[in-house]
């Protein structure tokens, strides 16, 4: 297989506060990947840091053959990196059609965009119910589904997830982690941040535990549900 991601001793800082030291990880194209941890462990600030939206003190981020790490975020967009971020931020009052439009700003490809476009109605059908309302009035998950259809009309390579189930009801929560496998049946490349973390080790090739901004285990997302530390730490089960 070859690498989709490739991330070497990575340090994030805030002022002098090493938020992220010297993290590495790989993740292998068509894979599912999730990094896992507690609050405050550094998991949305390494998203934002690959996305481009957090300068780096040190190390490198290639995304395929392509050194990505001071390219602005437009350019890592282009080049097939995109991110559902935490919290959806989408705009509350433009339309659903207007949020995913805005997702293909940068394609000149129209018939591609217009395939992509039905396929992101076909994942969610309530999207196409809502296609003309204010994103602002829709639930939770609904804009969660825009948030994610958005993202995939940038055609990504790779697709980082920032706590896509956070706040869900538990229906829903199961139409998301849905889309995900869908999606990455599909050739995309996903790294998943999830507090609900049985849900994301359960679908994960491969996943890390972030521990006060360090990777502290790896493994085979399944294999790290057995795991005596991470039962007791992130599922809730004595050890």
């Amino acid at each position: 297989m070859s690498k989709a991601l490739d991330v070497s001793n990575l340090t994030i800082a805030y002022g002098e506060i090493a938020a992220v030291r010297e993290v590495s990880f790989t993740v292998e194209a068509g894979e599912i990947a999730t990094i896992i941890g507690a609050n405050g462990a550094g998991k949305t600030t390494i998203l934002n840091a690959l996305c481009g939206l957090r300068d780096v003190r040190s190390g490198s981020i290639r995304l395929g053959e392509d050194d990505i790490t001071a390219l602005p975020p437009h350019e890592r967009v282009r080049h097939g990196l995109s991110q559902v971020p935490e919290g959806r931020r989408l705009f509350g009052r433009m339309s659903v059609a207007e949020n995913l439009e805005i997702g293909a700003y940068a394609r000149r490809d129209h018939a591609a965009r217009r395939h992509d476009l039905d396929h992101v109605l076909e994942l969610f059908p309530r999207l196409r119910e809502r296609y003309r309302q204010l994103a602002g009035t829709l639930s939770g998950g609904e804009q969660q589904m825009v948030a994610m259809g958005r993202a995939l009309m940038t055609a990504p390579k790779v697709l980082l997830l920032d706590e896509p189930t956070m706040g869900l009801a538990p229906q829903i929560v199961d139409l998301v982690i849905d889309a995900v496998r869908r999606v990455n049946g599909e050739g995309v490349t996903v790294l998943l941040v999830e507090q609900n973390a049985y849900s994301a080790l359960e679908i994960a090739d491969r996943a890390f535990v972030l521990e006060s901004g360090e990777i502290t285990l790896t493994g085979n997302g399944p294999d790290l549900i057995t795991h005596p530390r991470v039962r007791s730490a992130y599922l809730g089960y004595d050890a």
